[in-house]
């Protein structure tokens, strides 16, 4: 048995050169580990598209890293069969003895957990390293919110303006503002977005093609589908497809960055997030490219602080808050929301425009932009009152950019509420007319956004105010919805009962009963 000084494990989503869990590695006593396990792509049923890019970019690390002559001990799917971490690591430690055991904090609490307890099991040490990939120092979101009653995302987003000097004349935001939402809500009208650049999308090497017939032997029943695949599996593609968004879409991305638009699923949007989360790519990276197409004048002020801020403000900000709150997050469920989310989510078969499109198009890319996922699948989720549970699970599942450390709090925290008001101050509700302002899609639909009880009533409209009906005793004093409560109480008897056997309607045309 072969003596090891660290057995360095790598998981999926750490997939950067510049790790820390490669300093002081000594290749004469130190040995790499990476694992792919069944249980990734099933503790939720992942989609196809998202267990492929995982397992593709893994495979494209691991042979960068042999190409290197680092020692590396890799489990795949095909050779060494592992239904997870535990027996895939047990299963290491049968050839060596190993000193400890080393590992950057995973990006899922469950996954540290796994390891804590295998490394417990064989009374092995375990040295939990920081994750130098993130642009907050460790610590820091601890020592920012210490004392602080609420959290808000804006004053964290500005101590790292501050800190880093991104976007900063000294100690003044250029521009003279912090944000520049207002101008950021701009919508096609009926012309539509236009001729727009072709997205940038990547051949299938056989790397990546030996993944998707992985995902097709060991997956076949997980939802999406593999039609086509195009996503960047290594850091030269991923600089490629962050160098395409500054040239060709930043400029846009501010003033369109809420808008939608049938059959167009880019748009102006980065699609960077997966390589981001994998660690392709580093933020710091990212967000000094942008702020430097601005400082050269090719794209303007709007665009790239609010670039910046979903990286340097949001991005850091829910990581902070996940190993803040974790694991009780994971249990909230503050609205008592107990409906099982409706079939169509892992089909997409459903007569609402906004949401076939939507769902199908997360099956068929593992891809929505900001405002699908929060005003539309989430919206809707949030209506029909989904257990807070069935809806995290689906996220995770399905986009192919899906960690949990972010997925968990934009999910829970942000579009469902969940958390009670940890993180966002209101729920994030709307009708139907919300949709029918920022896309076209209500203009392909057999519902009417404006109607709440009738024949053609949109769904969305129906379930707001059953929604408001219900939580009316919690929002009627609420500075940001106490005047939508008010427009409730102004409906007249007749029109309330109307709109409550409509929802009844509504139920009972989507089945909810088959919960993956």
């Amino acid at each position: 048995m072969k003596k090891i000084r660290h057995l360095c494990l790598i998981l999926g989503d750490q997939l950067n050169r510049d790790s820390l869990v490669f300093a002081g590695f000594d290749p004469a006593q130190d040995l790499l580990w990476m694992a792919e396990t069944l249980g990734e792509s099933t503790h939720v049923h992942s989609s196809k598209q998202r267990s492929t890019l995982f397992l593709a970019a893994m495979r494209h690390f691991a042979q960068e890293l042999r190409d290197e002559k680092l020692p590396l001990v890799y489990y795949s799917l095909e050779e060494h069969e592992q239904p997870d971490f535990t027996a895939a690591i047990n299963a290491t430690l049968r050839h060596y003895a190993v000193t400890q055991l080393r590992v950057v904090l995973p990006g899922d609490y469950r996954v540290l957990q796994e390891i804590k307890r295998c490394c417990t099991d064989n009374n092995l040490t375990l040295d939990v390293l920081a994750d130098n990939h993130f642009i907050a120092k460790p610590g820091e979101f601890s020592a920012w919110k210490k004392g602080k009653k609420q959290l808000r995302m804006e004053y964290w987003y500005r101590q790292l303006r501050k800190r880093t000097g991104i976007l900063m004349n000294g100690d003044v935001p250029v521009g003279g503002d912090w944000n520049y939402d207002k101008d950021n809500r701009g919508t096609f009208g009926k012309a539509g977005p236009g001729l727009l650049d072709s997205a940038l999308v990547f051949p299938v090497d056989k790397i990546t093609q030996g993944a998707i017939d992985s995902v097709a032997a060991f997956f076949p029943d997980n939802p999406g589908n593999l039609l086509s695949f195009g996503w960047p599996v290594n850091r030269q593609q991923a600089l490629a497809l962050l160098d395409f968004f500054v040239e060709k879409n930043l400029p846009l991305f501010g003033e369109y960055q809420d808008a939608m638009w049938t059959g167009e699923p880019w748009l102006y949007h980065s699609r960077i997030s997966a390589a981001l989360n994998l660690k392709l790519l580093s933020p710091m990276e990212v967000v000094q490219v942008a702020e430097h197409a601005y400082s050269r004048g090719h794209a303007p002020l709007n665009a790239v602080e609010g670039f910046i801020r979903q990286i340097l403000g949001w991005r850091e900000y829910v990581r902070g808050l996940y190993w803040s709150l974790m694991p009780e997050w994971k249990e909230m469920n503050a609205l008592d929301a107990q409906h099982n989310l409706p079939d169509f989510y892992w089909h997409g078969d459903v007569d609402m425009a906004c949401l076939s499109h939507s769902i199908r198009q997360v099956l068929d890319t593992g891809y929505g932009h900001h405002i699908q996922r929060l005003m539309v699948t989430g919206l809707f989720a949030q209506l029909w009152q989904s257990r807070p549970e069935q809806i995290h699970a689906w996220y995770l599942a399905m986009y192919v950019d899906a960690v949990e450390w972010v997925e968990l709090p934009n999910v829970l925290g942000m579009s469902q509420y969940a958390d009670g008001g940890i993180m966002a101050s209101k729920p994030y509700i709307a009708t139907g007319r919300y949709i029918a302002k920022m896309s076209n899609y209500c203009d392909h639909c057999r519902y009417k956004p404006d109607e709440a009880e009738t024949e053609n009533a949109c769904p969305f409209t129906t379930l707001y105010w059953e929604f408001l009906q219900k939580h009316r005793a919690r929002f009627q004093q609420h500075p940001r919805l106490a005047l939508q409560v008010k427009h409730l109480d102004n409906q007249s008897e007749d029109k309330r009962a109307a709109i409550a056997r409509r929802a009844q309607w509504v139920r009972a045309h989507y089945p909810a009963n088959h919960y993956i």
